[in-house]
């Protein structure tokens, strides 16, 4: 055995201790990818609000949505509902956050 793999046993076999075999670890996917998903929105929300955007890196939000694209790649090859469908969530959130960004940035004079 890999001496990565013995870690992740470790774990496993720790966490089982607490009962926690029973858990489905797809529920714990999906709880990941609805707490990722959202942790734009309030930024998202700010922006509208405000209709300012002058600290935002369109770059940086370019990179994440080609990351998110790759994501649902991978999870139409995996067949991966859940997989697919936060990331699709999180892809259009930060989406809506370029397109606000790009609205509401003061020109520089």
């Amino acid at each position: 055995m890999c001496k990565s793999c013995s870690y992740f046993s470790a774990w496993h076999i720790y966490f089982n201790s607490f009962g926690m075999e029973d858990i489905n670890p797809n529920y714990i996917g999906i709880a990941a990818g609805i707490f990722t998903a959202a942790s734009m929105l309030p930024q998202l929300v700010k922006i509208v609000r405000e209709k300012k955007a002058n600290d935002i890196s369109i770059p940086m939000l370019l990179i994440l949505i080609t990351g998110l694209l790759l994501w649902i790649f991978y999870g139409i090859v995996k067949n991966d509902l859940p997989l697919i469908v936060t990331n699709a969530f999180s892809f259009l959130v930060n989406s809506l956050l370029v397109f606000f960004s790009l609205k509401y940035k003061k020109k520089k004079a």
